[in-house]
């Protein structure tokens, strides 16, 4: 069974600055935190809101679903932290 994503729920991690969101794989809830950086989409990072990311990952969502789903590892941790690197591989490899 590979991961899914049931559940449309984001939210925004003003400290960590990042959005989290969460898959399932089966029964196990699986973390993910993705950097603004991935979502900035030409904003300065100092003048993108909150409002301005979650907007973003909205319009983003099938990318990041599909990069996230490519990038879970068969292993144990906690979270999965998905930088912008791993969309400019994915790019190339679409």
């Amino acid at each position: 069974m590979g991961i899914r994503f049931p559940n449309e729920a984001r939210s925004f991690n003003d400290k960590n600055r990042c959005v989290r969101f969460s898959g399932y794989d089966g029964m196990f809830e699986v973390k993910f935190y993705l950097a603004t950086d991935v979502l900035a989409c030409g904003k300065a990072h100092r003048h993108a809101s909150e409002s301005d990311y979650l907007t973003s990952f909205d319009a983003l969502r099938p990318r990041i679903l599909k990069v996230a789903t490519s990038g879970l590892l068969e292993s144990a941790i906690e979270f999965h932290l998905l930088k912008l690197t791993g969309f400019r591989l994915s790019r190339l490899s679409s």
